[in-house]
C-alpha cells in the first residue's frame, strides 16, 4: 500500500501548479485538467460528473474490499488590501517583505469504507456517502508596525458525492467476481452561465480510487490471464483506468486513475521529490528552477505553499543527488534488471577474494537492444541485396524516398548520394540502412558521433552496375 499510496499521490498532484510555479504563468491560469468529476447541471466543459470502474476479483467471494476515494478540495485563497471603508480584494499585495497572491489552492481529501463483498454477492448496493462541509477562515496581513495592511480570506464551499458499490458472480468455472464502483458528484447547484472557475470549486479534483482485497487476487485488465480474457472485455470502465499497484507479482491492490498507467507503476527512486510535472524529467525541472530570477522565485513562493517547498528542495539538493538525476540505466532482461555486483560467498575452505572491475561478476548484463547481444547481428559486416547488387559498409547509394515517407525534409534529399556506415536490423526482422551524405561537409562528424540518415533497402539504388531497373528489392 506504500507504493501504490506514492503512486496515488503523482497521480493527484498532476498538473497541479506547473513550471515555471508562477501564478501569472498561462499554463497556470486553466488548471485542474485529469479526474474532474463536475456537479451534473454543469455543462459547459466536457468534463463530466461521474467515473465507472469495473475490475476482477478471483477466489475473493470471502473477502473484504477496503475502498479508498481520494481527490482534492478546491479552496479559494483572496487577498484582501485594507482601507478606510473596509477590505478590497487585490491580486496583489506586498508588505513587510513578503508577497501576497490571490490564487486557488486545494487540500486533500480521504474517504473509506470496508465491505464485505458477500454483503454485495447478495445483492445489496452499498452507497457511501460523500459529504464535505464548507469553511471559511481569515488570516490578518500586518504591516511593518503591526498595522493591519489587509488579510487572506480562504474559502472551501461544501462537496457532495457517492460511491455506489455493488458486485456480482461471473458465470464460468473459474470463481471470479466483477467489482464495480461508480463515483458521482451530487450536488445540486444550478451554475446559470457561471464559469468553469466556479464549477471546479464543487468539484472532485484528481479523483480516483484504491482499492486492496484481504483475500483473493485482482486479475490485470491490460494483461489478463487467456482464460479470463472472455471475463476481461466485458468490464466496463468511464473516465479512469484500473491497474495492479504494489509490488510486482503482487495482485491485492488496484489503483482506478484517471491517467493511464501501466500495472505496477512505482516513482523513479532517483526522483528528489514531487515536481508536479510527472511527465516531465526531473533533471529538466530542477536545472530550469534554478535559472527563476529572484522576482520569479518570489512570486512562485507567494504562489503556492506547494510551490515555495520546491523552491528549496532544489536550492538544497547535494551535488550526488543532481548527478543521479541526470540518468540511469536500467536493464530489461529479468527482474533483477542488474547483475549482482558482488560474487556469491565461495565453498567453505576455499580462500575469499575481492572482486575487482575485470571481475565477470560486475558486467551488467547485455540489454537486449544492443547489438552485442545477438552475435549473428553485425551492422559493422553485414549486407543487404539490393537489386541483385549486395550492399554493405562502404558502399555507395542514391537516395530515393519512397511514398511512404512523410518528413517534408525528403524532398531535399531525393537524388542525392550518400555512402553506407551500417546494415541495421531492428525488432520485427525488417533491415535499415544507416548513411551519411557524400556532399556534407559534416559526414565525418556525423560519422565519429554515429549520427545517421536512415532508409529502408527499397529507398536507395546502388551505384555499383549489373542490376537491372525491373529486378526486385529483396534482403
Amino acid at each position: 500500500m506504500d507504493i501504490a499510496r506514492r503512486v496515488a499521490d503523482t497521480v493527484l498532484y498532476e498538473g497541479y501548479l506547473l513550471y515555471p510555479y508562477r501564478a501569472s504563468a498561462a499554463k497556470n491560469r486553466v488548471r485542474w485538467q485529469f479526474g474532474v468529476l463536475v456537479p451534473p447541471a454543469f455543462t459547459a466543459t466536457a468534463e463530466h460528473p461521474a467515473s465507472l470502474t469495473e475490475c476482477l476479483l478471483e477466489g475473493a467471494a470471502g473477502a473484504e474490499a477496503r475502498l479508498l476515494l481520494r481527490f482534492l478540495h478546491v479552496r479559494t485563497r483572496v487577498v484582501e488590501r485594507a482601507e478606510d471603508d473596509g477590505y478590497w480584494p487585490v491580486r496583489e499585495l506586498r508588505t513587510a517583505g513578503r508577497t501576497y497572491l490571490t490564487f486557488d489552492e486545494a487540500t486533500e481529501r480521504e474517504v473509506e469504507a470496508v465491505i464485505p463483498i458477500a454483503e454485495l454477492l447478495g445483492g445489496a448496493e452499498r452507497v457511501v456517502e460523500v459529504l464535505i462541509p464548507g469553511d471559511h477562515a481569515i488570516e490578518p496581513i500586518p504591516g511593518p508596525s503591526g498595522e493591519a495592511r489587509g488579510r487572506v480570506v480562504t474559502r472551501h464551499l461544501p462537496l457532495e458525492a457517492a460511491v455506489r458499490v455493488s458486485a456480482e458472480r461471473v458465470p464460468g468455472p473459474y470463481d471470479l467476481v466483477k467489482l464495480r464502483a461508480r463515483v458521482e458528484n451530487t450536488d445540486t447547484w444550478e451554475p446559470r452561465g457561471a464559469p468553469r472557475e466556479e464549477a471546479l470549486r464543487r468539484s472532485l479534483i484528481a479523483a480516483h480510487l484504491l482499492v486492496s482485497v484481504n483475500a483473493g487476487a485482482f486479475v490485470s485488465l491490460l494483461d489478463p490471464p487467456e482464460w479470463a480474457r472472455p471475463a476481461v472485455e466485458t468490464c466496463r470502465n468511464e473516465h479512469t483506468w484500473p491497474v495492479l499497484v504494489g509490488e510486482p507479482g503482487h495482485r491485492d491492490v488496484m489503483l482506478s486513475s484517471p491517467i493511464i498507467l501501466y500495472d505496477h507503476p512505482d516513482i523513479a527512486p532517483e526522483s528528489p521529490g514531487a515536481l508536479f510535472d510527472a511527465t516531465e524529467i526531473d533533471e529538466m525541472l530542477h536545472l530550469r528552477t534554478l535559472t527563476l530570477t529572484e522576482e520569479e522565485t518570489r512570486e512562485a513562493r507567494a504562489t503556492d505553499s506547494r510551490a515555495a517547498e520546491i523552491v528549496d528542495m532544489v536550492g538544497g539538493l547535494p551535488p550526488e543527488m543532481v548527478e543521479r538525476l541526470h540518468g540511469v540505466i536500467r536493464y530489461l532482461n529479468g527482474p533483477d534488471r542488474v547483475r549482482p555486483t558482488t560474487p556469491p560467498d565461495p565453498p567453505s575452505g576455499e580462500p575469499q577474494r575481492t572482486p575487482s572491475s575485470g571481475d565477470p561478476e560486475q558486467v551488467p548484463a547485455t540489454p537486449w537492444w544492443d547489438p552485442g547481444a545477438d552475435p549473428t547481428v553485425s551492422p559493422e559486416t553485414d549486407g543487404v541485396t539490393i537489386r541483385g547488387v549486395t550492399v554493405s559498409r562502404g558502399s555507395r547509394v542514391r537516395l530515393a524516398p519512397g511514398r511512404r515517407r512523410a518528413d517534408a525534409h525528403d524532398m531535399f534529399l531525393a537524388g542525392r548520394t550518400a555512402r553506407v556506415e551500417a546494415v541495421l536490423l531492428d525488432l520485427d526482422g525488417v533491415r535499415h540502412l544507416a548513411v551519411t551524405l557524400d556532399e556534407d561537409p559534416g559526414a565525418d562528424l556525423y560519422r565519429a558521433h554515429g549520427r545517421f540518415l536512415y532508409f529502408a533497402p527499397d529507398e536507395v539504388e546502388p551505384l555499383d552496375t549489373g542490376w537491372a531497373d525491373d529486378e526486385e528489392v529483396g534482403a
